[in-house]
């Protein structure tokens, strides 16, 4: 149901300042792309704000930012890959709070591409859900744009279905942006993952 749906407003390439205008109206979780854009956005907002807020770390990360990233993301979107599941393990032994993960998904015909392979999906969320320090709050992924958004959708759907019969609790989907959200609600996205249809077009 679209109520139980979370809104992730990406403020990537956008000023600090936003932020703290969308705390004033509400918002509470908010996500980035880059560490080196987020970072230091994340301390400033803090330094003017005492609410309590969650980034979530949206884009591709590097396996040596990931210490970085665990300053202020307690979310992590784009689990791709097993090098970068090891360097979480290891950061989030000393991260301030738990850090939970999305496996992100491969939705193309290319392997070399980032994210994990549907077919791939339960022996690599074992090894997440083996981890003391991650906990595994579902599947992620991207539409493509150059067909029907909810063919992806219904791979994501499918793929989530399938782990929540290893793990019930990891029923989270995260899908969906500002050009398709609505059919991703449709294929039971959890978590929407929206930028400009809210903040507008970016300053960088």
């Amino acid at each position: 149901m679209a109520s139980d749906v979370e809104l992730v407003v990406i403020t990537k390439n956008h000023e600090p300042q936003l932020v703290l205008d969308l705390i004033d109206l509400g918002e509470r979780n908010f996500g980035e792309n880059r560490d080196q854009e987020a970072n230091p956005k994340s301390k400033w907002v803090a330094e003017r704000s005492d609410e309590a807020i969650t980034w979530h770390f949206v884009g591709q990360l590097q396996s040596n930012k990931v210490k970085s990233a665990l300053e202020y993301a307690t979310v992590i979107h784009s689990l791709d890959r097993q090098s970068l599941l090891s360097a979480l393990i290891k950061s989030a032994i000393d991260a301030p709070k738990p850090v939970g993960v999305f496996v992100q998904l491969n939705l193309t015909e290319d392997a070399a591409r980032g994210g994990i392979e549907p077919a791939n999906l339960e022996h690599f969320a074992n090894a997440v859900l083996e981890s003391q320090n991650l906990y595994l709050l579902g599947v992620m992924g991207v539409a493509a744009l150059d067909r029907d958004p909810r063919i992806d959708f219904e791979t994501i759907a499918k793929a989530s279905a399938q782990l929540q019969k290893i793990s019930a609790d990891s029923k989270y989907i995260s899908a969906g942006m500002s050009h398709d959200f609505e059919a991703a609600i449709e294929f039971g996205a959890t978590h929407l993952r929206i930028g400009t249809a809210i903040t507008g077009n970016r300053s960088k």
